[in-house]
């Protein structure tokens, strides 16, 4: 299999990790030669209860049942979808009472950038530098890291960026700012989270001067944080909230939120002025709709804020210098990037899968699936140590 993969499936860099999967269940991903890799990467946030989960594949199969695809969204009226919108506005602070649903997290960043547009009638859009929302071409134009972009310039116009938790750069913010747009928890640039009221100061700003702001809950979405949404860290509402990755458990979905006067402006002049022919999939809408009633009628939330806790407590070594991020959203930041690299390679053979993160070259990604057991926490905690220990003896020799 690793054969054909390679030459017909198309690869996103030289060197893939290339693990040869059988099955998955829970915490775990079965390689086909059977071997059982404990994983703490979680299809990089997005299988929010674990692989395979009872409750996620019971639903998909109850719906396939009835109906697959009927129609293109916001056609026909079908029960999945709608009841995940209100119970997304019922779990959702107000205003944000509108859902429309998208294939992917890249997508619904497209959406909630031309609602913004077409809301306020201005054309700016400010991001922050070292965000990633994602790699279509709108969501390409929100990065500013010249050596990704450049091969595929020209992007959407009119973009600016801001540094994230720099309260001297909400000046730029102005009157001709459509919407400023920002992860709540900076993702690839190392699980950055908001400091002093950033996210507040911001929203502040927005409002003097007409502009709406967006809050990215992709990765920090859906319980990963300790709350269901991450913004409730921080004391502030956005205007819009952009969702995926985790939403489905492990289904390929996003959303966008808004309140019901500005979603409605996508109705109108022009009519579609969103549409998708796959979004709101009866499918994919009642996995998440499982998804959803899951997290909210059980301890797995609050449970994050525990399981992040026992990491800290285990993870401690010389070669990690700094934990961030918060819940089970966390990045060891190791000494350097090449140690980095030695944990994340020598893991996949100590079968526990970790990743890295796109910018920040230091970090190794902790994401397991929010149904990670205290045990299997400590089994990869160790794994780590052990191999961390591995790393730090040629150092001793050498000095």
């Amino acid at each position: 299999m690793k054969e054909d993969f390679y030459k017909y499936q198309a690869q996103t860099t030289p060197h893939p990790l290339a693990l040869e999967v059988s099955h998955a269940q829970g915490s775990y991903v079965i390689t086909t030669d059977g071997k059982e890799h404990l994983d703490f990467v979680a299809g990089v946030s997005a299988c929010t209860l674990g692989h395979s989960s009872p409750v996620i594949v019971e639903a998909i199969q109850k719906q396939a049942e009835k109906y697959l695809h009927v129609m293109v969204y916001g056609e026909y009226a079908q029960a999945p979808a709608v009841e995940l919108c209100e119970l997304l506005a019922r779990s959702l602070p107000s205003p944000l009472n509108k859902t429309y649903l998208v294939n992917s997290g890249t997508e619904a960043i497209e959406g909630s950038l031309k609602l913004a547009r077409r809301a306020t009638g201005r054309t700016e859009i400010i991001a922050a530098k070292n965000a990633y929302h994602g790699n279509t071409m709108g969501s390409l134009s929100l990065m500013d890291y010249e050596e990704r972009v450049k091969p595929f310039r020209p992007l959407i116009g009119d973009v600016s960026f801001i540094e994230f938790n720099n309260l001297d750069d909400l000046k730029n913010i102005t009157e001709r700012t459509a919407c400023v747009i920002l992860e709540t928890i900076q993702g690839g640039a190392g699980f950055i989270e908001p400091q002093n009221g950033y996210l507040t100061k911001v929203k502040k700003r927005c409002e003097e001067v007409g502009a709406l702001l967006i809050l990215d809950e992709i990765q920090p979405g859906f319980g990963r944080t300790g709350k269901l949404f991450g913004f409730e860290n921080y004391e502030v509402v956005p205007d819009i909230v952009v969702m995926g990755k985790g939403m489905a458990g492990g289904v390929p979905i996003g959303a966008f939120s808004a309140s019901e006067e500005l979603m409605d402006k996508l109705m109108d002049n022009p009519k579609l002025g969103h549409i998708t022919t796959f979004g709101g999939n009866p499918l994919i809408a009642a996995s998440a709709l499982a998804t959803l009633k899951e997290l909210n009628n059980t301890q797995l939330i609050a449970d994050t804020l525990n399981k992040e806790k026992l990491f800290r407590e285990q993870l401690k070594h010389p070669l990690i210098k700094e934990i961030r991020g918060k819940g089970l959203m966390l990045a060891l930041i190791m000494e350097s990037a090449e140690i980095a690299d030695e944990l994340i390679l020598r893991a996949k053979d100590e079968q526990l899968i970790l990743f890295w993160l796109l910018y920040e070259k230091r970090a190794v990604r902790i994401t397991p699936p929010l149904t990670v057991s205290n045990e299997e926490i400590l089994k990869g905690c160790g794994i780590i140590l052990d191999i961390l220990q591995e790393l730090i003896k040629p150092q001793r020799n050498v000095n």
